[in-house]
């Protein structure tokens, strides 16, 4: 059942499952909803953990409209809801989000024990004119970048294509079918471009100041990097150290919770229970 929560000048829809057990908290990426964790959320709960998958501002059933729609926004919205529900919480956060984790880890440590940042978004991004000969990455950047310039549903759609490589997820011509109409939603893609404007840079220098374990999630074949493991093996090294360890998903683009779901679930399980008991 959806549940609503007035944070600033909008309201944010988040649905919680499980029982009483330690909080877990899942956030998105743009353009996209909660639903994306729809093939993690029922093992977590069957592990024994109260699960709460939050739609962002301006995306699912939340709010359209928002002022701002920085990472720094995100990880005060998911504080909000972390705050509302009695953490403190394991924070899962996927693409920008996982910069919005960092954020929420190094604001408030008494409230997160541990953030896990799935294809993060969480360093300032650079190109390189090497990283052009990567036609995974080429490919995948002109079509993100369009739909982000112009608005483009049919951009993201194709986009989507390029960032789940090789194997997609059962209900793929359903759900994109969900996202293309939500996207089509008074508000929802000019949400996403400003989300997609929006800087990482903000997370970025935050990765000293959080004191809590992280995990990196990378997908091998993720097209928003022309190489995912340097990408993750930087963030790792940008936190204090031994906090952070890396994992990669072979075969995985940018969305390796939704291609791979019993890796990604083996993987947080193992960090929950290290660092969070039932």
């Amino acid at each position: 059942m959806t549940e609503y929560l007035t944070v600033d000048s909008g309201t944010l829809a988040y649905e919680v499952t499980g029982g009483s057990g330690p909080l877990v908290v899942l956030a998105h990426g743009m353009g996209d909803s909660r639903e994306a964790y729809r093939f993690v959320t029922p093992p977590l709960v069957a592990a024994g953990y109260r699960v709460v998958a939050v739609d962002l501002r301006g995306c699912g059933e939340s709010s359209a409209q928002w002022p701002s729609y920085s990472r720094t926004d995100i990880a005060g919205d998911l504080l909000a809801v972390i705050r509302h529900l009695g953490g403190p919480a394991v924070l899962v956060g996927h693409s920008i989000s996982g910069g919005a984790a960092t954020i929420a880890a190094a604001q408030a440590p008494d409230l997160i024990t541990g953030i896990v940042e799935l294809a993060p978004f969480t360093r300032k991004q650079s190109i390189k004119l090497s990283d052009l000969r990567v036609g995974r990455y080429r490919n995948g950047m002109l079509r993100l970048l369009g739909a982000g310039l112009l608005g483009s549903a049919s951009l993201w759609r194709s986009y989507l294509d390029i960032a789940y490589p090789g194997k997609k997820p059962v209900d793929w011509t359903a759900r994109t079918a969900r996202i293309d109409a939500m996207m089509r939603e008074p508000g929802r893609m000019k949400a996403m471009q400003r989300m997609g404007q929006s800087t990482p840079a903000d997370a970025g220098a935050q990765l000293g100041n959080v004191r809590c374990p992280v995990l990196i999630v990378e997908g091998a074949l993720d097209p928003d990097w022309a190489d995912p493991r340097a990408e993750g093996g930087a963030i790792v090294a940008a936190l204090p150290a031994g906090l952070g360890r890396l994992e990669m998903i072979e075969g995985a683009g940018h969305y390796p919770h939704v291609q791979y779901p019993d890796e990604v679930t083996s993987l947080l399980l193992t960090f929950l229970r290290a660092n969070v008991r039932p």
